[in-house]
Order: C-alpha cells, then structure tokens, then sequence
C-alpha cells in the first residue's frame, strides 16, 4: 500500500473514530416498529442483519408481493435464519402496517 494510500485510510478511520476515539455506529434507538401482533418477531429478525429503518423506507412503495419477495430475497439471498411460517407472519405484518395496499 502506498504512503498516500495508508494516509487516506487512516484519516477515513479517524474520521469515523471522531472525537471519542470509538467508531461511530448508526443510532436506532428512534426506530421503532409499529405496535402490533409479530412485531417483535419481524424486528428480531429483520434487524440481526440490517438496520430497522429499511422498513419504513421501503414501505412508500411496496404491496404484498413487494414484501413477500423482499423476505425471501433475505433469505434465499442472504441467508437469514427465517422458517417459512416465520415469513408468513413477517409479511403479514409488514402488508398490514407498512404496505401500500
């Protein structure tokens, strides 16, 4: 690695070090899903691999199918550990409380 290099990398990591010398980390303790039945459940598994706000941002656009194929993309794709009667109650969630129609 060259010394410009090492250099653009170490200010990066300074950079997200910030003042406190920690890496900086996405807050989310302002994202919270809507109250319901397998809100709990969506959130436990949604969140082991990616942030909460995915939800309500995808949720200006996406009907039934949207999510049902947003689910199992997450997990034929990415692996996540949901059962298909996991899914199910996901998407019936995500329809009901975040689906455009």
């Amino acid at each position: 690695m060259s010394t410009r290099n090492r250099r653009f990398a170490l200010a990066a990591v300074l950079l997200l070090a910030g003042s406190s010398g920690r890496l900086l980390a996405a807050d989310e303790s302002e994202v919270h899903l809507k109250p319901a039945d397998d809100a709990a459940l969506t959130q436990a598994r949604c969140s082991s691999c990616h942030s909460l706000d995915y939800i309500p941002m995808n949720s200006v656009f996406l009907k039934r199918a949207g999510w049902e194929a947003e689910v199992r993309k997450m997990i034929r794709a990415m692996g996540a550990p949901i059962s298909d009667a996991d899914a199910a109650r996901i998407v019936d969630y995500l329809t009901r409380y975040y689906g455009t129609g």
